[in-house]
């Protein structure tokens, strides 16, 4: 196939099937858009999928962030920890409760925040007192997650997993056991994202899953505005309950603030349905990273995957890779517009998050030279479940002939 003829490769892009249309046509004839029973089922297949107790569905990985955020208390006069290099939702989560953001560096070569990382960022932090760490589950990959786990409670701190990228994903424990990413063995709170280029897609959706039930509640109340039904719960009682001491039917309470953060019964009957098909979904994303790493082996070291943790069986959200631009004598730009030009959609993941405007005025220049490391040398190469192996091989022959030139 010519490359006028073949289409256009976007760096990721959603799998939708006739199963999924049929679901969300499903819920479109049903008596219910919001609020009904399908959000219950999606929560139920996804905390079984990852091995987690309990898991609350929302609208978004934001909003899941934002939840687990206030869920453990961050809150003006406290700080948590984020690694540099994650999209910006991590950091404006923390923000958007008031509490202060410590960000880390990261390993040049992976992306991710491990536990040397994190101390560091304490030990340079002077302001308030950090209560939590969110590390980031970059490209699919996880750090040493039970490293990190220790140095968080050596330092008193509350762990939430930014898994936003890694659905599927596993750590192998010391044991051998395969922990699924997302079973909050190892943080008290983890996060996930259904956006269309994630491994599976709501068109908008998150959720938050944990072993603590009273954290599940918590959560529930928080997407919620804060509303109680629970009589148990009700401190109005001349409000609460009628003469006979039975409750009202119609009385809620909001003991405190919150947010219209609810996933509705479209977004869940998408992802309940997309979740069926994950496991099909990831051992297409793993022959499909199979096949860039063999292929691009030629091409090292101008041109390499990023480095992995061994112990973690990643979800494969993204392919990145470092390139030596210099040795190409190529901007990241002009690489990008040649793959452009042959058809090929590339993307940067991230800019790292404390060089942003906002960052830079609140905490000034921090000097995280891992995080720039990564950042300078990152790019992600296509990734999706419907490529094929012929994709691959035309990423690939492109960057070689790019490199070549």
């Amino acid at each position: 196939m010519s490359q006028a003829d073949r289409p256009f490769l976007p760096y990721g892009r959603h799998s939708i099937d006739e199963e999924d249309v049929a679901a969300v046509a499903q819920v479109l004839r049903s008596g219910s858009l919001t609020g009904g029973p399908v959000v219950g089922q999606f929560e139920a297949a996804l905390a079984e999928t990852v091995g987690a107790p309990h898991a609350v569905a929302c609208a978004n990985g934001t909003a899941a962030l934002h939840m687990a955020a206030l869920a453990i208390g961050l809150g003006p006069g406290t700080a948590a920890v984020v690694p540099a290099v994650t999209f910006l939702a991590t950091a404006n989560a923390v923000r958007y409760t008031g509490a202060e953001v410590v960000f880390a560096d990261v390993d040049p070569d992976s992306g991710l925040m491990e536990a040397e990382h994190l101390r560091a960022a304490l030990a340079r932090h002077a302001g308030p007192p950090v209560k939590a760490a969110f590390p980031v589950h970059l490209n699919g990959h996880c750090a040493e997650l039970e490293a990190l786990s220790a140095e968080a409670e050596r330092q008193g701190l509350t762990l939430v997993e930014d898994a936003c990228h890694a659905l599927g994903g596993s750590w192998v424990a010391e044991d051998g056991e395969a922990v699924p990413l997302g079973s909050a063995r190892y943080g008290a709170l983890c996060t996930f994202s259904f956006h269309p280029v994630k491994a599976i897609a709501m068109g908008e959706g998150g959720t938050v899953t944990t072993r603590d039930p009273q954290l599940a509640e918590r959560l529930r109340r928080l997407r919620n505005h804060g509303m109680t039904r629970d009589p148990a719960d009700f401190t109005e009682h001349d409000q609460a309950f009628d003469a006979t001491g039975a409750a009202n039917p119609w009385y809620y309470e909001m003991p405190e603030i919150a947010y219209n953060y609810r996933a509705s019964e479209i977004n869940c009957a998408l992802g309940l349905s997309q979740l069926s098909r994950l496991p099909r979904f990831l051992d297409r994303r793993r022959a499909l990273a199979k096949a860039y790493d063999e292929a691009l082996a030629a091409l090292s070291p101008v041109i390499r995957p990023v480095a992995r943790t061994p112990r973690c069986r990643s979800g494969w959200h993204l392919y990145a890779v470092r390139i030596d631009y210099g040795a190409l004598d190529l901007s990241r730009a002009e690489v990008m517009q040649r793959l452009k030009a042959a058809g090929i959609g590339t993307q940067v993941h991230y800019l790292p998050v404390n060089r942003q405007p906002y960052y830079r005025a609140r905490y000034g220049r921090v000097g995280l030279p891992g995080a720039d490391a990564y950042y300078e040398a990152c790019l992600s190469l296509p990734l999706f479940p419907e490529m094929e192996q012929a994709d691959v091989e035309c990423v690939v022959a492109e960057l070689k002939t790019i490199a070549e030139a």
